[in-house]
């Protein structure tokens, strides 16, 4: 180890399955915990000259590690820090996110709180351009603080260079294992009415315009009854949250498949309006239809007994259930409907 690494705390065989909300995985076979950029920068360089794998680990939500664990070098972000001037909010990448909504709502900053709930740090949203219940992160950032791994520089990405797409960025798909998130510059709107545009929040409120905090309480009470809030106990609790995405298929394709419903006495397929030229399909119905139920098991994995898109750990499940279940729904749908489901979390330490 040169000199500029010295400040690194690099420990061996750490444990990876409690530092993740499924609860599953090995050990790392080094992990260092970042509380600084420096140390982000001195990690990477450490794994390079030792030719070991990296993996960036953030508020371990959205993985699945391997039973076997990882053999190489997991970094877990850990930057803390929130920096509030007029309507931006620049937060550090290791920063809870739903602590941060919290924050952005008690300053009556609108722009993110229908993203109430959702576990994990500010840095995976970016990533993933996290969204739900109709609002997304990236109609809110203005910019991305990020280690660039190819030149070893620190860089401002642009909302523009992102190249945001529905749970796409070029974080998980053009430069994926380019780019370490560093830290994140949202644009709220200070006393902003707050986005009531999902059906369950429309069906909540009716006629009458919520504030912010209502509109999060609301937001956290949806996802407590679907088992998806964070930080929440009971047999649903380890979980990556949603498993699969949405598919949105083109309008032809969509006609198709209102046509094998039919077949089965289906007369409405619930849809999204994607764009003019394609629609959005609920996972979650495309799964049921399939023949999963809520609280389907299959060994130590199954399906939330609250919602079908959530596979979770049932108690001390292994990788490899999660996976063959995975794989049994792909399966299953895809059969039935000539779909491809693309799951969401991030698989770590598979070959």
């Amino acid at each position: 180890m040169d000199e500029s690494q010295k400040s690194l705390k690099i420990r061996e065989n750490v444990p990876l399955a409690p530092l993740t909300t499924l609860k599953i995985g090995g050990a790392a076979r080094f992990f260092v915990c970042a509380e600084a950029e420096n140390q982000v920068v001195e990690a990477f360089n450490f794994a390079e000259d030792n030719g070991f794998n990296l993996f960036v680990l953030g508020g371990g939500s959205n993985v699945l590690i391997a039973d076997e664990g990882f053999d190489g070098l997991v970094l877990q972000i850990a930057l803390k820090g929130i920096v509030f001037k007029e309507n931006l909010v620049t937060a550090q990448a290791g920063e809870d996110w739903d602590e941060l909504v919290e924050f952005c709502v008690r300053q009556n900053l609108a722009g993110i709180e229908c993203l109430s709930g959702i576990p994990g740090f500010v840095g995976g949203t970016p990533v993933q351009n996290v969204g739900a219940y109709g609002q997304e992160v990236s109609e809110t950032i203005v910019s991305v603080r990020v280690f660039d791994r190819k030149s070893n520089q620190i860089l401002e990405l642009t909302n523009k260079d992102c190249k945001f797409a529905y749970r796409t960025s070029i974080f998980n798909s053009t430069d994926k294992n380019r780019f370490i998130v560093l830290a994140v510059t949202y644009l709220l709107k200070e006393g902003g009415e707050p986005k009531i545009v999902y059906k369950d929040l429309r069906e909540c409120f009716g006629d009458r315009k919520p504030t912010l905090q209502e509109t999060r309480e609301a937001v956290r009470k949806i996802r407590a009854e679907k088992a998806m809030l964070v930080r929440q106990d009971g047999a649903d609790a380890n979980s990556a949250g949603s498993f699969f995405k949405n598919p949105i298929v083109l309008n032809a394709k969509f006609a198709e498949i209102a046509e094998i419903a039919k077949g089965f006495g289906v007369e409405s397929v619930p849809n999204f309006k994607a764009d003019e030229n394609s629609v959005k399909i609920p996972a979650a119905w495309l799964i049921e239809q399939s023949g999963f139920h809520k609280g389907f098991c299959r060994g130590n994995a199954g399906l939330s007994t609250r919602h079908t898109l959530a596979l979770t750990n049932r108690g001390g499940a292994a990788a490899k259930e999660i996976l063959a279940l995975k794989s049994e729904i792909q399966s299953k749908v895809k059969e039935k409907f000539g779909i491809e489901l693309t799951p969401e979390p991030v698989f770590v330490g598979f070959e």
